[in-house]
């Protein structure tokens, strides 16, 4: 079996917050949308503070300093959430 190899990794260029996802932008066109449940920092979060992030490097990541919550673009790739709890009992 082959698995592609990807010449440059996706970055993050915009972040959008609905009711209950967020999208992120990616600078090859693409898309992802998320929901905010993956992420109880950000889900429990106010949208004031949900809206004040930042990239991280050139847009490997993203990073909300005031939720103190990092996203990487390749663990939401892989389909990856919050890493550090049970999703089920953190939302």
């Amino acid at each position: 079996m082959r698995t592609l190899a990807l010449e440059s990794e996706p970055l993050a260029v915009d972040v959008v917050f609905s009711e209950d996802t967020f999208r992120v932008v990616l600078d090859d066109g693409r898309e992802l949308s998320v929901p905010l449940a993956w992420f109880p920092r950000l889900f429990h979060g106010a949208p004031d503070l949900r809206s004040h992030w930042e990239l991280i490097g050139r847009g490997e990541g993203i990073h909300w300093p005031d939720l103190d919550e990092d996203i990487s673009i390749a663990g939401l790739l892989a389909g990856r959430g919050d890493q550090t709890r049970n999703r089920r009992t953190a939302a």
